[in-house]
Parts: C-alpha cells; structure tokens; sequence
C-alpha cells in the first residue's frame, strides 16, 4: 500500500508554524500546547526557511543562553516531501535521515502545504485499510470467477498502461491500478503483492530515464506477464545496471528520492522470471512473469 499512496493522502494539512522573529521562550508554549515536537519555520505565510526541534530546544536551554529569536537556532538546511512523492520514498526518506518529521512542498510553486511524521504514515495506512476493504468487497465478489465463467480453449486479459516521462504527478497511478485490477479478480494478496512492486518499479524507471513508454500486463489463469517497453536511452551495460546500488539518476531525480540503484533488484526478487533487453539510443523492454501458484 505504501506504493500506491501519495505524501498528500496521510500528511496533515494543518501545520503549527513559527516564524523567524519567534522567542525561543515562546516556542516552549507552542510545543507544550499543541503537543508537538518540531515546527516548520516560515516567512511570507508559506515560504519555508528553516525547521525547530524539541532537540533544538533542549540544547538551547543546556547552553543556559539568553532568550532569542528562534531564527538563531533552527535547522536551516530543511529536507523536504512534495506532496505528490509516492509514500514509499517518504518511507526512505525517514530511514535515510533518521528525522521524526518533514515538511511538506507543493512541487510547483515550493509552498508549504503539510507536514508529516512517521505516526502519520501508520494511521494513513490503517485508514486505507480500513475504507478498502469496505470498498473491494463488492468489486471482488463480481470479478473473483472470471476465469472460471469464460469458455474458451484459452484465455488471458490484457491491461494496458500509456507512461510519460518525468511525469512524478501521476508516478505510480500503473501499478496502484493494475493492483486494484489483480485483486477483484481474486488474486491470491502475495502475487497482487509481488506484481504491484514489480510493476511499480519498472513504472518508476520508464517516469524517470524515458521520454515515454508503456506498462501492459497480461493476466491468464497460469501467470501474470508484464512487459515494460519505452522510448529512452537505452542501457549501454545491462550487467552492470543490475548491481545493487548502480545508479544513472542526476543529482535532481536523487534529491526527489528516487533513482537509488535498487529498482531491478526488487523487480528480479519478485519475479519468477525476468529479461531485459536494450538498444543505446532507442530503448529498453522488460519482460517479468510471475506464476499463479504461491512461492513455497
């Protein structure tokens, strides 16, 4: 599920903020009050410029320093979520840091809209959880016997998915909705599961190193096939792309969160079997099939 939801779907929209000018004997209230333990700081209404800790307050008061502005003591160098970030990178984001909170950009104009911490990563989980199981009860029991309902010596359903490039909008709208797909047809949850990582994955590549591609899986009552074709640059060294940690992402794609050298190794631990094909200049197509039958 963390793959499927956005930053934006469990982050809160009501944010505590301070600004620069802030006393440092006043932020002690504002903690105390509203129960927090860090507030984003900001100037002109939503312009972020720094982050204040419960941390940042302690050390103050260990120093025994005299009261000043809370622009003095903040954190100024802020790593950040946008709002339209996959959680699973706000997940990575949190292991990488080790902070107990972000804030939360709107990508376009750079304003603060949210803030969030790791507890709100489980409570946005547990709601998702909790509405969807509500909401697929009716769709799986109309879809589970598809394939048993069909007559005919062969049978597969095709699901095809059109991807732009650097298109991190609608970044991950393919496999959230190939999985919704593979789970009404009553898909056993630990193969929904591996193709919605896989599929996901591979989505991920083709959004960040490809001008445009597309996703089509082909579901039969054997296995599920996903092939991932685009229009990009190719891969000049397939052996070496395959090394954990290997990664091709500029700078800009690595401070997003993405392009950490990891995407086809989760892809070849999900999958059965796995082929990748490229020419320089032209593209690449990944080939993944993953069996019906559950691993052992």
């Amino acid at each position: 599920m963390i793959y499927e939801l956005k930053v934006s779907d469990v982050m809160k929209k009501e944010v505590i903020i301070v600004n620069p000018e802030t006393l440092m004997s006043e932020l002690r209230e504002i903690l105390r009050s509203n129960r927090i333990s860090g507030t984003p700081v900001i100037i002109d209404e939503d312009k972020l410029v720094g982050i204040i800790s419960i941390e940042d307050f302690i050390k103050w008061l260990a120093a025994e320093g005299h009261d000043c502005p809370v622009g003095e003591k903040m954190n100024k160098d802020v790593k950040t979520l946008f709002d339209d970030e996959p959680l699973i990178q706000a997940v990575s984001k949190f292991e990488q840091y080790g902070f107990g909170r972000f804030p939360v950009l709107d990508r376009e104009s750079g304003k603060l809209v949210g803030v969030m911490t790791k507890g709100d990563i489980i409570e946005g989980l547990l709601k998702k959880l909790e509405v969807e199981y509500h909401e697929e009860e009716i769709h799986t029991y109309r879809a589970s016997h598809i394939f048993e309902d069909i007559i005919a010596d062969k049978t597969m359903l095709t699901f095809q998915y059109n991807l732009v490039g650097n298109d991190f909008k609608r970044a991950g709208e393919c496999s959230s909705g190939l999985k919704k797909t593979l789970k009404r047809l009553g898909i056993h949850p630990e193969i929904v599961r591996r193709v919605a990582i896989a599929t996901y994955e591979a989505e991920m590549n083709i959004i960040i190193y490809a001008q445009k591609g597309q996703i089509i899986s082909e579901v039969s009552p054997d296995r599920i096939k996903i092939i991932a074709k685009d229009k990009g640059p190719g891969i000049p060294d397939i052996k070496k792309v395959m090394q954990p940690g290997y990664s091709t992402a500029p700078d800009w794609i690595r401070e997003m969160g993405f392009g950490a050298g990891m995407g086809l190794n989760n892809i070849q631990k999900c999958a059965d079997e796995m082929n990748l094909n490229s020419t320089v200049g032209k593209g690449t197509q990944l080939e993944i099939n993953i069996a019906m039958k559950e691993r052992k």
